[in-house]
């Protein structure tokens, strides 16, 4: 039998213990010995701090996002490997795309938002600037530093690749090195995934560890600047979470466990309707998707009394069509659980919801289970399982007893506010969906029950074309959910990698802030020279560069001018009478005509390193300009985001943030905001 190796201080070893056996989910024969007895793990940590750690906080946010992105064409030019064996944990091929190329997503998703958003630096500033003084000289910023510690991800078996790469990409983004300990169920799939990494050399030694057994005393040897995550059992993590060192040291925690997720199908809909199809659909698929392994399932189908008849019916009859067996046959929709261990488990919660108020619909009992496949008859089937408990209210069980797999509670309710009730006896969720066409009804429902859940998916026929569904995170999207669930976050677009990472306030002069942070300020010192901003390239251009333009005297006619332009004759720029009474007590400028002016100003127009304009942030109106009055602009180099040269034939550019301040005669700021544009390089960088 093989052996499935770690991935421990630069080598590939295997423990000295008596190794547990991962077993072929379909066909039940013994694959590989698992074993991380007698293993320098504590020894990783520090090989992680001293190696990987280093080597990613010296990489800049954009260095990180290339490396990300070429993680994930690497994986997805191998990903028929990691399918074949994906294979071997039960799942099907709809079940492997979610867990492999969704969590290559994640990676590509991550790589987009950071090359978008992040500086092309190691430290983040995380805010504008805080004045704190009445002239500006004392101010303060949010920054955010790379950690010089190690994250200890610990996974759960369902997503053995979607599962490590969601944590990967915000923890490497922030500059932390990982430790990956997977479910041991299934270690060999994410055991393949770390091999490609490791061996296509895109990632530095130490920023990946892999350990396949136990941790040992690894939480002993955690320290302040580490973190720790864990993908499972409430009843684990919570273990875990009171460990005295995580306690001692204030390490940071965060968890996502099981949880009672829900799907209510609210009062307006009937079987005529659409959404009502919708919710059949959706529920099934739910149920059946990964075998029910998912930590997003639904387990409890909340429906009004009237329509429990209809709703029985359809989802029997759907859920009859289901046909389980090997997931390599082509007519195959549901696979075999991960283990005969995990199906021993939810047979045993079945039974235990069947004396606690449930009553079988179908499924629940093994005997009835017909399974295509010659090879499969030993697999860890369980069939697709509807109970039904008529009384929800009174057995509490239905609310708190997970069976992790295919299997779900149908429920009635009275009213919507016993919807929201049974909604709330989750005791917190995952995801929650209601499936709906009333929007009055969507937003009652949503604001008294979201509190209990980390992402809601409100359906319709509308959104039905083009949702991902109740059980699909999204890198963008908040993972995690309160109470039950775990009370943890991940995902959640680059808030994520802040989790990884140290928040600390500075406070200094802005010249001390703006050198700190990498990026201008209001109130740092500016550099005036001779050629304009406009005319450098963007290695040319210096943080601080500044342009002090001439003067412009605001007339009645270039207001006239511009509301016939623009079509804006709003009253208070061409009411005489109006304006009076208004707040400004005459006459004033657009507010665009005041920016579009300002840009007259400072825009160098002839053919130059400058490309395109890019956008605007943060566009504050301060004082209105009036007829007469004259304005000036400071236009300074704040940001420069260096980005990569995508193809040989592209022109090598960056981003340029400017601060533009528009100032009246009275030196008095009218107007701020920021510009950026694309700037030419002069040197490109593409390699193929």
């Amino acid at each position: 039998m093989q052996q499935l190796h770690s991935y421990l201080s630069g080598a590939w070893v295997y423990g000295q213990g008596e190794g547990r056996e991962i077993r072929h989910a379909v066909t039940g024969e013994a694959l590989y010995q698992v074993c991380s007895d007698g293993l320098a793990l504590a020894e990783s940590l520090n090989y992680a701090r001293s190696r990987g750690g280093p080597a990613l906080a010296h990489m800049t946010f954009q260095q990180r996002a290339q490396m990300l992105k070429a993680v994930a064409k690497h994986l997805l030019a191998h990903k028929e490997a990691l399918y074949q064996i994906s294979y071997q944990t039960g799942a099907t091929r709809s079940d492997g795309w979610v867990d492999i190329e969704g969590g290559i997503a994640t990676l590509f998703a991550y790589a987009g938002m950071a090359g978008r958003d992040l500086p092309d630096d190691t430290l983040w500033p995380e805010d504008e600037l805080i004045p704190l003084s009445k002239q500006a000289q004392f101010a303060a910023r949010h920054v955010l530093t790379s950690r010089p510690g190690v994250a200890l991800h610990i996974n759960a078996f369902n997503f053995p690749c979607w599962g490590m790469l969601e944590k990967l990409a915000p923890t490497w983004l922030a500059g932390m090195p990982a430790i990956i300990k997977p479910a041991t169920a299934t270690a060999q799939l994410t055991q393949a995934m770390v091999r490609l990494i490791v061996d296509s050399g895109l990632v530095p030694e130490g920023a990946l560890q892999l350990v396949c057994g136990g941790v040992g005393d690894m939480f002993a040897h955690l320290d302040y600047q580490d973190a720790v995550t864990f993908t499972g059992s409430a009843q684990t993590g919570q273990r875990l979470r009171a460990h005295p060192r995580l306690l001692e040291k204030s390490i940071a925690f965060t968890m996502e466990a099981d949880s009672l997720n829900c799907c209510v199908l609210a009062e307006d809909v009937t079987p005529e309707m659409p959404e009502f199809a919708l919710f059949i659909k959706e529920v099934c698929r739910e149920m059946t998707a990964k075998a029910g392994q998912k930590c997003t399932a639904i387990r409890r189908i909340i429906v009004p009394a009237a329509q429990v008849a209809a709703v029985r019916q359809a989802l029997l009859q759907r859920l009859a069509g289901v046909t389980v067996g090997d997931p390599q046959l082509e007519p195959v929709r549901m696979g075999a659980l991960v283990s005969h261990e995990q199906r021993d488990d939810v047979q045993s919660k079945v039974d235990f919801l069947l004396r606690n108020g449930c009553e079988p619909l179908c499924g629940a009992a093994l005997d009835k289970l017909d399974v295509l496949g010659d090879g499969a008859r030993g697999g860890a089937f369980y069939p697709p399982t509807l109970l039904y408990c008529a009384d929800p209210f009174t057995h509490q069980a239905v609310h708190g007893t997970e069976a992790f797999g295919p299997v779900a509670t149908l429920m009635p309710y009275a009213d919507t506010e016993q919807a929201i009730a049974l909604a709330l006896l989750g005791q917190g969720s995952l995801a929650g969906s209601l499936v709906t066409a009333d929007p009055a009804l969507a937003k009652r429902f949503i604001r008294a029950a979201a509190c209990a859940h980390g992402r809601m998916l409100i359906l319709d026929e509308q959104a039905a074309a083009e949702s991902t569904g109740h059980g699909s995170p999204l890198p963008m999207l908040v993972h995690g959910g309160p109470g039950r669930a775990g009370g943890g976050e991940e995902l959640g677009g680059l808030r994520a990698v802040k989790h990884y990472m140290q928040r600390t306030a500075i406070q200094g002069s802005p010249a001390m802030l703006a050198a700190i942070g990498g990026e201008w300020v209001r109130g740092a010192p500016v550099a005036e020279h001779p050629v304009h901003p406009f005319r450098k390239y963007f290695e040319q251009l210096q943080l601080g560069d500044s342009l002090l333009t001439a003067r412009r005297t605001v007339t009645e006619a270039d207001i006239v001018n511009f509301a016939c332009l623009s079509g804006d004759h709003f009253y208070a720029h061409m009411d005489k009478i109006g304006a009076a009474d208004s707040l400004f007590g005459e006459r004033v400028a657009h507010g665009y005509f005041v920016v579009s002016a300002a840009a007259g100003l400072f825009v160098d127009a002839a053919v130059g390193p400058v490309i395109a304009n890019y956008g605007m942030e943060n566009l504050r109106f301060i004082e209105p300009v009036k007829i007469g009055d004259t304005i000036q602009v400071r236009l300074t180099c704040k940001k420069k985001i260096r980005k990569p040269q995508k193809t040989a034939e592209d022109r090598p550019h960056g981003v340029v943030v400017w601060d533009v301040q528009v100032l009246n005669q009275e030196q008095q700021p009218v107007a701020l905001y920021s510009i950026l544009t694309l700037v030419a390089r002069q040197q490109g960088d593409f390699e193929a």
